[in-house]
């Protein structure tokens, strides 16, 4: 984090169907249908809703050519009916229907991992130079006339990078890792400056919410670094529902749009889609009131800035801080009876030489400024430059707030944190929540980041046109059978577009193979291809008890 303060990043401004986004423009909010494409009045009507709920982009599916025609039917009928929404098209695989849907949409996102290149085997490949470079060559080939497409029809484009579709060229060179998914990206990008197209959106995205943080704030460094800048979209993929859904999204986007990164924003649930956007609007609004805010008085940078930074050295202090995990100060978990407060919106002289007379003591960490993590954060690098190694628990009290604004803004604060190295620990205060949902919101918060896994994580996408049974309702029964497994990650996928590449880390998968039809994983491996749905969580859960992993509820 270069600055303790809240500034945007400053990007071009792209034109979507007459709402542009990026440049001066708000952050923007974006869903996606999760009907079939080809169903037009089912279609409609959802694109209707999630525009009425406040959306500014709505995305749809589309595997082919019928499907990106289609949308241009929908569009139509949209705008019959008063809705001006724009439309955005989501391709894979598929070259031929992203042609077809610069035609008749206002956007079209394609994936670098698979828009030339083959879909991703997990194999390991060899290539030369020679072979890299030709490679390179043929995505121009390929890109070029697509971006003369869009040009003519005044189509801006998507680029979006996930960490579950990366090409086998690029794994061959970067392996599954934030340098590959930013040289995705980067290829791309390249080939649209050389031919002078500046009408896109880029994205970069992962189910591992450090993941996700780290190679977004990767390439923003790479293009700064070739004079880009094109706007962002930012969100967490397979980011589940509920209370976990919401923690985890707002953990990842939270922490970019606190460091000014993020022009656009989609919180993905396994939800109804229009559920997404009173989440995502709630978000842009906490971390907006930052932009008028005072300045951060800090006098020194931050030593460990970095694309993912290590957590801060600090002493153990009776189970607090060196390598001890980090606790949750909740009366169910961790009480501190004897800790040196600070308030970071002082002047440090104030408040350092009390922390020089006390070495073996943790020091908790509150602010009353409006930029709580930037202050906080502001203060620790204050203590780092004094050479002072105590604990440190940042602390926030949200007063009377609801659970859900609770959750929503405590987890954007304390992933911020902690995604910037403030890893010993956690206090959230609130005159409204009891201890439990306290400790709910703590433990969501530190599964996000993976420094404790202490439930079942789930990995399940938020559903579209290409997904091949009703989501929502088995992600239900998958946690029914499996949430009292704690520790193991179990993925719920759609398809298989993205589906094992995003459930990659973790312990199970369950992936929609064909309709009516699903495949199970164990890790990366499908063990158990093309079984009828009925029949998939008996045995999943059947595998899960021959790996070991199993216990009674």
């Amino acid at each position: 984090m270069g600055s303790y303060d809240y500034v945007r990043r400053r990007s071009r401004e792209v034109n979507i169907g007459g709402i542009p986004l990026g440049g001066d423009n708000p952050v923007r909010i974006q869903s996606m249908t999760n009907t079939s494409t080809m169903d037009t009045e089912g279609s409609v009507a959802q694109c209707r809703r999630i525009a009425e709920a406040g959306a500014d982009y709505v995305r749809l599916t589309a595997q082919g050519v019928r499907e990106a025609e289609n949308i241009g039917v929908v569009r139509r009928l949209l705008r019959d009916a008063g809705t001006d929404v724009p439309l955005v098209a989501d391709i894979h695989f598929n070259p031929k229907a992203a042609f077809a849907a610069a035609v008749v949409t206002d956007k079209v996102r394609i994936n670098p991992g698979n828009f030339v290149d083959p879909g991703r085997t997990f194999k390991k490949l060899e290539y030369t130079d020679e072979e890299y470079a030709a490679e390179l060559k043929r995505i121009e080939d390929a890109f070029v006339p697509f971006l003369d497409t869009c040009r003519r029809h005044g189509t801006a484009i998507r680029i979006g990078v996930n960490h579950g579709s990366l090409s086998d060229r690029i794994m061959s060179r970067y392996g599954d890792t934030p340098a590959g998914m930013v040289e995705s990206a980067m290829e791309f990008l390249r080939v649209a400056v050389r031919h002078d197209f500046y009408d896109i959106v880029i994205s970069i995205k992962a189910s591992n919410v450090t993941v996700m943080v780290e190679t977004v704030r990767r390439l923003v460094d790479a293009m700064d670094n070739e004079g880009m800048d094109f706007p962002l979209h930012l969100g967490v993929t397979e980011a589940g529902d509920g209370e976990d859904g919401r923690i985890k999204s707002a953990v990842g986007i939270g922490t970019l749009l606190a460091e000014g990164i993020g022009d656009t924003i989609r919180v993905s649930l396994s939800e109804a889609p229009e559920n997404e956007i009173p989440v995502a609007a709630a978000l842009v609004d906490y971390i907006s009131r930052r932009s008028d805010a005072a300045p951060i008085e800090c006098g020194v940078t931050d030593a460990s800035c970095t694309y993912m930074p290590e957590r801060r050295p600090s002493d153990n202090c009776g189970g607090v801080g060196g390598d001890s995990p980090a606790v949750v100060v909740n009366r169910l978990e961790a009480v501190l009876d004897d800790y040196v407060p600070v308030d970071a919106a002082t002047p440090a002289a104030s408040w350092l030489p009390e922390l020089k007379n006390n070495p073996g003591k943790p020091v908790v960490i509150t602010t009353s400024h409006v930029n709580r993590p930037g202050s906080i954060l502001a203060a620790a690098h204050i203590m780092a430059a004094a050479g002072m190694t105590h604990p440190v628990i940042p602390m926030i009290d949200y007063g009377d707030a609801e659970f859900d604004e609770v959750a929503l803004m405590a987890s954007a604060d304390f992933g911020c944190m902690i995604l910037n190295g403030l890893r010993d620990g956690l206090w959230i205060k609130s005159s409204r929540l009891s201890d439990e949902e306290l400790m709910r919101v703590s433990l969501g918060i530190l599964q996000a980041t993976r420094l404790r896994i202490s439930r079942t994580e789930y990995i399940a996408c938020p559903g579209c046109g290409r997904t091949l049974f009703d989501l929502q309702s088995t992600l239900k029964a998958v946690k029914e059978a499996t949430s009292h497994l704690k520790g193991l990650k179990i993925g719920v996928m759609g398809c298989i577009v993205n589906g094992p590449g995003e459930m990659a880390d973790a312990d199970y998968g369950y992936v929609g193979a064909a309709s009516g039809h699903v495949s199970l994983y164990k890790g990366k491996t499908c063990v158990e291809k093309n079984i009828p749905q009925e029949e998939a969580i008996p045995r999943l859960v059947e595998l899960i008890k021959s790996c070991g992993d199993w216990k009674d509820a």
